[in-house]
């Protein structure tokens, strides 16, 4: 026996829409992650990016549960002594509610170049348009 390994021209992405208006963000991100990594497909491999391309509307109506909302914190910090700042999950959903879910997902994935090219194949959106309508061949995905 051997093992199988994808060759890249072997290795067909596909585009699909999650739509998140009223679905818990650790859902959304954890379906996105799972598709841009390609583990829905048989030919899955670690070590390569077999993953297809996702696009994510409706960021901006995505729900968190309990007390989140006030409490779940976002950090960063400058690099410099006392750089450190940090918004709250509210504060975040109303500068830019694209950012809560790229934010969630990239910690879903493989912290190497490998995870970096396939977090590039993830698109969000505030709202329910996008530009990606020629791409995408599946419908909504409503199974969250």
């Amino acid at each position: 026996m051997r093992t199988y390994s994808p060759k890249l021209k072997e290795i067909q992405r596909e585009w699909h829409v999650i739509d998140a208006a009223g679905c818990t963000l650790g859902t959304v991100a954890e379906r996105a992650a799972v598709l841009l990594r390609g583990k829905h497909k048989p030919m899955f491999a670690t070590h390569m990016d077999t993953g297809d391309y996702v696009v994510v509307i409706n960021a901006g109506k995505v729900v968190v549960t309990g007390n989140k909302k006030s409490q779940k914190m976002y950090y960063r910090h400058s690099g410099y002594p006392g750089g450190l700042r940090a918004r709250t999950f509210e504060e975040m959903m109303e500068r830019d509610p694209r950012r809560v879910i790229e934010l969630a997902v990239k910690g879903m994935l493989p912290k190497t170049s490998l995870g970096r090219s396939m977090y590039r194949k993830l698109r969000v959106y505030a709202g329910a348009d996008h530009p990606h309508q020629g791409q995408v061949v599946q419908k909504l995905e409503n199974e969250l």
